[in-house]
């Protein structure tokens, strides 16, 4: 039975739109941590350059997980990144979260981003970013699996932008994604994605009165003017006589 309820459609769509705040606060306050552990890295650390990929890196993944978060580039999404579309719950969302929150609370061992290094105030900022982007991370797992609907292909993020109406709006995404298609006629056991191998009836008719067209565009009519009684005249013909059956390679056994 699925956790999915029609009641829970309305509240799914309040707590979902204020879980996507939080989630694009938090990953504000990651591109903040990861600016200040940047400019610490340039000034105490020795190998500053591997440090700082890495800082930018998870800025940059940051900024490309706000994105996602915004009504904004969905058919983008749906084409090249399917795992954060509509088609898909928060399930990668809050996994990327959670790599972020660790890398982020990873980085406070480090000599250039200790609390004696950045300083409070700044360490609090790390600190705090990292914490919450891992309990994010595991919110938006949980929402994933609670506000949907498998059974009519309904996703949490469905939910968050459509609410109680989000299981009309279903053919809709679906027609539009190319990997919705699929696991809609697999959730509901259709063949919508499958070749039918059945002519219709109107097809048939149309068919048999139409004449046949060849790959060329060419239209080819049926034979003109046949006369049924032009083979008549070999009927009873000494010219023409039925083979022996005796010498059939059949009957002798496969010698020949």
């Amino acid at each position: 039975m699925p956790f999915f309820k029609k009641s829970l459609a309305g509240p799914g769509y309040i707590v979902l739109n204020t879980i996507r705040v939080m989630n694009i606060i938090c990953l504000l306050a990651v591109i903040a941590a990861s600016a200040v552990m940047l400019v610490k890295t340039f000034v105490v650390s020795k190998f500053f350059f591997f440090d700082a990929v890495s800082h930018v890196i998870t800025a940059a993944l940051s900024v490309f997980l706000i994105v996602s978060e915004l009504p904004f580039f969905r058919g983008y999404f749906s084409r090249n990144w399917p795992l954060l579309s509509m088609s898909s719950g928060f399930v990668t969302l809050g996994v990327f979260m959670i790599v972020v929150g660790v890398s982020i609370l990873g980085n406070l061992n480090k000599e250039a981003t200790s609390q004696d290094s950045l300083g409070l105030p700044f360490w609090r900022i790390v600190i705090s970013s990292g914490i919450i982007a891992v309990v994010l991370g595991v919110v938006n797992i949980v929402v994933s699996f609670i506000f949907r609907n498998p059974c009519l292909g309904v996703t949490s993020r469905m939910t968050r932008s459509y609410g109680a109406v989000a299981p009309q709006k279903v053919d809709d995404i679906v027609r539009r994604s190319p990997s919705g298609r699929h696991r809609r006629s697999f959730y509901l056991n259709r063949s919508d994605t499958l070749p039918s191998y059945h002519t219709s009836p109107k097809a048939n008719q149309m068919s048999s009165t139409s004449p046949a067209t060849c790959a060329g565009g060419l239209n080819i009519s049926a034979p003109l003017n046949v006369d049924q009684n032009q083979f008549v005249k070999f009927n009873g013909s000494d010219e023409i006589k039925r083979p022996d059956l005796a010498c059939h390679p059949a009957l002798q056994g496969g010698r020949f």
